[in-house]
């Protein structure tokens, strides 16, 4: 008899910069949007960052860790770096988004989600 699960469907865990600048807050924004159409499982970042225990398996275990950097400091990729843990790094800034100059709109949002969710399928 069947589960009625989906044994085939792949874990892809989202994490957010929420960084101080514009850069970190259009991550914020996207990854909210990224998680509200399906696109993957929000989780939080800055867990993983405090080595609480079961951020840390989950992102050991998921098909795909997607982290969304606001800008090349990276504090995203180090943290992942840092726990040795797999990812796969997106950076807001190569998405023509200048930090501490571009205005975040409601349409960059939009644009940068669709970019961004094309990228990653």
């Amino acid at each position: 008899m069947a589960c009625g699960c989906d044994e085939d469907k792949k874990v892809r865990l989202l994490y957010s910069c929420s960084g101080a600048a514009n850069t970190g807050f259009l991550a914020d924004q996207v990854w909210r949007k990224l998680m509200k159409d399906g696109t993957g499982s929000g989780t939080c970042l800055s867990a993983v960052g405090a080595d609480l225990s079961g951020f840390l398996l989950s992102a050991a275990n998921s098909d795909e860790n997607i982290i969304i950097d606001g800008c090349p400091v990276g504090c995203g990729k180090k943290i992942f770096e840092s726990k040795k843990l797999p990812y796969n790094q997106i950076l807001i800034t190569d998405y023509n988004v200048k930090k501490g100059k571009t205005e975040i709109t409601p349409e960059l949002i939009e644009l940068v989600t669709s970019k961004i969710r094309d990228n990653i399928g």
